[in-house]
């Protein structure tokens, strides 16, 4: 509005609308944490392809249950995964001091796997002339390589180009620069002033030959190591567990998702779990806690060694997981193992069901249960059969079957959280209607932040209720609530009946939304009834 109207004419001003459109968060973003052949450590990646998986943590590994639930979560249909590698305390990465200098006695460079784990005894390294470490403007370059060798056999596996490198901290291809921040494979340091080591090639970039690369690890180097195993005592009793859970303060383990706020993720997977000496209880403990706070959904696995119905009762007993926030499958899968060549392999469930969870949310929305006749389990097969009075000693526990039918396959056949047994009664007792809570929930919370200061008064509230009411009304149009009209489906409230002058005082805006959820046909009942013919009368 301009200051003064100080000449005759049309003036034209602008005026807010107060819209600010609220956008729906993502709803199958998938966290995995695990142990994988590769990749950073307790660092939250975010991946979307198996491919992409592959390069960044070294793909199917055979002590990884977390690697095959990665390759079924895309392969069922998932799109964006961010995982997390965890190790043992006692990993390391491999490393060598590369040394130079009249008689190669000085220690001028230290070049060092980018993380801990085996995988970096396959990284070699190569540099293409002779500069001095003190040298002003001396420049080489660098080669950096995986491979995989068999005999005399050497297949590269990825290779990194570092060109015209500098020893001089002022130039802007300060090699430690250029190389900590670009490379996937290494780190290096700069030494003590000396000549770096030459190979006999004179050019590693262009005509580069295995004679001119020096394998981390070899040579006196350090050798890369993944500590204690998976499937080690020492990893199942202490190491597994600590590592998955992570701490807090470290932003380690689960927490390593506290890094990508605001960035949501939607679900959670622990496929190593099982594996551990509690079978997962106080993983899967802390996870729920953490899920809840983050407004997240929980997909728990079961140990291999559960494959009755009677044995998947006792471990929901003994593992006592009453929580709105997640759900649990029985039977495992089994697929056929490209390791192994194509033997049988027994699987988690809770990558295979993530992905279904996507496709689901893709296709029909995520008030749409994860389960029936579309719900097609892909690539895996079931580890156990249940037959339809088995189905009902699970269903009322609020244990999920998977089952198997003609002409449809195998399939997802049940949509009940933890909190759904029938003796629980709960609200949240179906996985969509309790997604869909937290869809919303997360949605309001991240689309209404310019809230915060803002003048705490009834412009401000009609402005809460008609962005929100425009949220509501865009799920009602896509059929996500029950109901015919607005009226019946949802309600948004904010005004001074739900912000009282109290609340004003301290600060506080009250904003008061509902909506009357789509619950799954669970039972369908069919009523027949015959006809009896016409009596006379």
């Amino acid at each position: 509005m301009p200051s003064t109207y100080s000449y005759p004419g049309v003036y034209v001003e602008e005026i807010p609308s107060g819209v600010r459109t609220i956008t729906g968060v993502s709803t199958s973003n998938t966290a995995f944490v695990g142990f994988f052949a590769k990749g950073p450590v307790d660092e939250a990646v975010r991946i979307t392809s198996f491919g992409d998986f592959e390069r960044r943590f070294g793909g199917l590994d055979p002590r990884s249950e977390a690697s095959y639930a990665v390759r079924q979560y895309f392969l069922n249909g998932g799109s964006v995964a961010w995982v997390i590698r965890v190790t043992a305390s006692n990993a390391q990465a491999a490393g060598r001091t590369l040394q130079g200098g009249a008689y190669e006695a000085l220690d001028v460079l230290t070049v060092t796997a980018a993380s801990e784990g085996a995988w970096g005894n396959n990284v070699e390294v190569a540099i293409d002339q002779n500069v001095r470490a003190s040298g002003v403007g001396s420049e080489f370059n660098l080669v950096v390589r995986e491979v995989i060798r068999s005999g005399s056999t050497v297949e590269v596996v990825s290779q990194e180009v570092f060109r015209n490198l500098s020893v001089n901290t002022a130039s802007s291809r300060y090699a430690e620069d250029a190389v900590n921040e670009d490379s996937a494979l290494v780190r290096i340091e700069l030494l003590s002033a000396g000549e770096l080591p030459a190979p006999t090639g004179t050019d590693v970039v262009e005509n580069a030959v295995d004679a001119d690369f020096r394998a981390l690890g070899a040579g006196g180097g350090t050798v890369g190591s993944d500590g204690f195993e998976p499937s080690s005592d020492n990893w199942i009793n202490s190491e597994g567990a600590a590592a998955m859970r992570g701490s807090a303060s470290a932003k380690s383990g689960i927490y390593a998702l506290d890094t990508i706020a605001p960035e949501v993720f939607n679900l959670l997977c622990f496929p190593g779990a099982p594996y551990l000496s509690d079978q997962g209880a106080g993983v899967y403990g802390e996870a729920v806690t953490y899920c809840e706070g983050r407004r997240a959904f929980l997909i728990a696995d079961i140990p291999s060694t559960v494959d009755t119905p009677t044995e998947m009762l006792g471990w929901m007993q003994t593992m006592s997981l009453q929580t709105r926030n997640a759900a649990v499958y029985f039977p495992r899968l089994t697929l056929a193992d490209p390791l192994n060549e194509n033997r049988s392999r027994n699987v988690s469930v809770s990558g295979t069901m993530a992905g279904i969870y996507a496709r689901t949310d893709a296709t029909r929305g995520i008030w749409k249960a994860p389960a029936g006749t579309e719900a097609v389990i892909r690539g895996a097969d079931l580890a156990v059969r249940i037959t339809d009075l088995e189905n009902g000693a699970l269903n009322p526990r609020g244990i999920n079957a998977l089952r198997s039918f003609p002409v449809y396959g195998r399939i997802s056949w049940g949509a009940r959280t933890l909190r759904g047994d029938d003796q629980l009664a709960d609200e949240y007792k179906y996985i969509p209607v309790r997604r869909l809570a937290l869809y919303i929930e997360e949605s309001l919370f991240q689309g209404l932040q310019w809230v915060v200061f803002e003048p705490n008064d009834e412009p401000l509230w009609a402005q809460v209720r008609l962005n929100a009411g425009a949220f509501m009304n865009n799920l009602f149009r896509q059929s996500a609530f029950q109901g015919t009209s607005p009226r019946e489906a949802y309600f948004v409230k904010c005004d001074r009946e739900t912000t009282t002058q109290n609340d004003i005082d301290r600060g506080i805006v009250n904003i008061i939304i509902g909506f009357a959820p789509l619950k799954p046909a669970e039972f369908v009942v069919i009523k027949i009834q015959q006809i009896a013919g016409q009596i006379a009368a």
